[in-house]
This record gives C-alpha cells, sequence and structure tokens, in this order.
C-alpha cells in the first residue's frame, strides 16, 4: 500500500510538472508568435520612412515626396545641392541619375520612381544597392499628379546594371 501511494505521489507530480511545463512552453511559444508579429510589424514601419536628398531649387522632388506622403510615406527632406555627387557614391551609375537620391530600408532610389515599384523592392529585397529612374520623365510620380504610361528602371549594385521594371 506504500508504495501504491509512492507511486501515486510521483505520477502526480510528473504529470503536474508535464503539464506546468507545457504551459510555460506554450506561453513561451505566444511570446515568440507576439515578438515577431511585432518585429514584422516594426519592418513595415520602418519600410515606409525614406529620406530623399535633393537639390533646394527643385520642385518636382516636392511634388514626389508629397506623393510618397499621400501613399502612406514618412519623408524626411534633406536639401542638398550635391545629391548627384552623393548618388554617384552610393553607386548610382553617373548616366543613370534622377533628380533626387533616396533611401529606403537599406536601399538607393534615384529619381522619381513609382511607389508600387519602391514597394516591390522592399519586399523582394533583392541583391542590388538600389534601383534608379534616370531622368525626369515627363509621365513619373513628382512630373505628373500620377505615373501614366510605361517607365522604365534600372537596378544597379555590385553584379552591374539591369532593368529592374519596365512597366
Amino acid at each position: 500500500m506504500k508504495n501504491a501511494f509512492a507511486l501515486t505521489s510521483i505520477a502526480t507530480i510528473a504529470v503536474a510538472g508535464g503539464l506546468a511545463f507545457a504551459t510555460y512552453s506554450s506561453a513561451q511559444d505566444s511570446s515568440r508568435s507576439i515578438n515577431a508579429d511585432a518585429a514584422v510589424s516594426e519592418q513595415a514601419v520602418s519600410s515606409k520612412q525614406i529620406t530623399i536628398w535633393r537639390d533646394p531649387s527643385c520642385g518636382c522632388c516636392d511634388s514626389y515626396a508629397t506623393y510618397l506622403e499621400e501613399k502612406g510615406y514618412q519623408v524626411a527632406r534633406v536639401d542638398d545641392p550635391a545629391f548627384d555627387r552623393r548618388s554617384v557614391e552610393a553607386g548610382v551609375p553617373e548616366q543613370g541619375l534622377g533628380c533626387h537620391l533616396a533611401k529606403i530600408d537599406g536601399y538607393y532610389v534615384s529619381g522619381l520612381v513609382p511607389e508600387e515599384i519602391i514597394e516591390r523592392l522592399v519586399t523582394e529585397r533583392p541583391q542590388i544597392a538600389g534601383i534608379t529612374l534616370p531622368g525626369m520623365p515627363a509621365n513619373a510620380p513628382g512630373m505628373a499628379r500620377e505615373k501614366s504610361g510605361t517607365l522604365k528602371t534600372y537596378a544597379f549594385g555590385k553584379n552591374g546594371i539591369t532593368v529592374y521594371s519596365d512597366e
């Protein structure tokens, strides 16, 4: 009888310990899940923060920044008359310079790149330094109210220059 009581006590302690461990593990998994969700949300928020270096006399850069703000971005405007030099130092090909340089989520964006292409860039996360829309195309956001027609955007980085988007 003493042995049965001892075995029952040990079994009860083992079951209780298992339940406590399972509850603790479940709580940790929930905590990890909450932390993972917070990290994803933080990444989503950070990908909406963009800094634009622009020539202070360029009106299309302001229009472009306003366009991005209307799309939900937090835009920091930095007056930089030497943005073109900054662009080349960032890896933008000289023949592919846009009218300003931006940085978002670790990528450089040169020129009036449409918001949906920037979204694709920060979502797909290709192994490039950035993208550029050369010049000041009349149908690009900042020059026009919204993009119209097609625009050819180029990727640049250690593997050279390629077409990133032609839409």
